[in-house]
């Protein structure tokens, strides 16, 4: 018997975060807190039973590409091909049909048929591609300095707070050049919550006073893990080795912090920032596959 309800207490949750740590144990999950300060209107977070057993979760929200929903059902694997995951979908497919919007998109392993399968049978088809590279620290040996452009002043955002909110424009300008078939956007307050979660290992870069760049480091829920959000670099300031100073800094205040590994995202159409990171030494790990569809679904 399969049971799809709302995740409402805190045990609920803490089911919704293990599956989503058996689905995608190199991902970061929220914790329950997180769930309760983002808790909106718009977002659907759900769990689904398999004749008793917690084995499936759900989210469903409003896309940060315009005119989408985010619909992300995921079922243990040891669960699968029961039901469970597509009693999840429906169920997501109807809450993003109520937030207005004429299409859906989901996150689809790369590496796993079976999931890539299961979102064609929905009429999900690829528009985008996330690669994972990692970056292996704690080999006993320094990180090397960074080497600045001429003019460049790197501060750490823990001893400038304020750079922070001062580097959101730049931050905003960063994701509307991001490879993505729409425009992906962020609110002021979602960049002061999520971005540079470890101030101390973020980075803005001044010149003459001007933000020029900013490269932010996050807390990842495992242990010794830290993730390099976004990286971006003013466009008048690119291609002076500046994102590679950026990144540089963050990983030498990484292996001096007891990091074992900095993990990073990119989309397909950002060879350039992969290239960089992959002279830093970073190799690829995981594929993420971005899947879209027209709603309703018809499920």
């Amino acid at each position: 018997m399969i049971d799809v309800r709302r995740a409402e207490t805190d045990a609920d949750l803490e089911a919704w975060i293990h599956v989503r740590r058996a689905v995608a144990p190199n991902e970061s999950a929220w914790t329950v807190a997180q769930f309760r300060e983002r808790a909106t209107p718009e977002r659907l977070v759900l769990v689904a039973e398999l004749n008793g057993t917690i084995v499936g979760s759900g989210l469903g929200d409003r896309s940060e590409t315009a005119g989408r929903a985010f619909l992300a059902p995921r079922v243990v694997p040891a669960a699968r091909r029961r039901g469970v995951g597509t009693a999840l979908l429906r169920e997501l497919a109807v809450h993003g049909t109520s937030l207005g919007v004429g299409e859906a998109v989901a996150q689809g392993d790369g590496r796993d048929s079976g999931s890539i399968a299961f979102a064609g049978r929905f009429g999900f088809e690829e528009i985008d591609r996330q690669v994972e590279q990692v970056r292996v620290l704690g080999d006993g040996r320094p990180e090397p300095p960074a080497s600045l452009p001429d003019g460049i002043e790197l501060l750490a955002v823990a001893n400038r707070p304020d750079l922070l909110r001062e580097a959101y424009e730049l931050g905003r300008q960063g994701y509307a050049d991001l490879a993505t078939d729409r425009p992906v956007t962020i609110s002021l307050d979602d960049w002061l919550r999520d971005e540079a979660t470890l101030p101390e290992g973020s980075f803005v870069a001044l010149a003459h006073g001007e933000i020029v760049g900013y490269s932010g480091l996050c807390r990842h829920d495992n242990p010794g893990v830290a993730e390099d959000g976004l990286t971006v670099v003013r466009r008048d300031w690119r291609r002076r080795g500046l994102a590679t100073a950026l990144k540089r800094e963050e990983l030498a205040w990484a292996a001096a912090h007891g990091f074992r590994e900095v993990v990073t995202w990119t989309q397909r159409g950002n060879e350039g920032m992969r290239r960089v990171n992959e002279t830093l030494g970073f190799t690829t790990r995981d594929v993420s596959l971005t899947m879209a569809a027209s709603l309703p679904l018809r499920i």
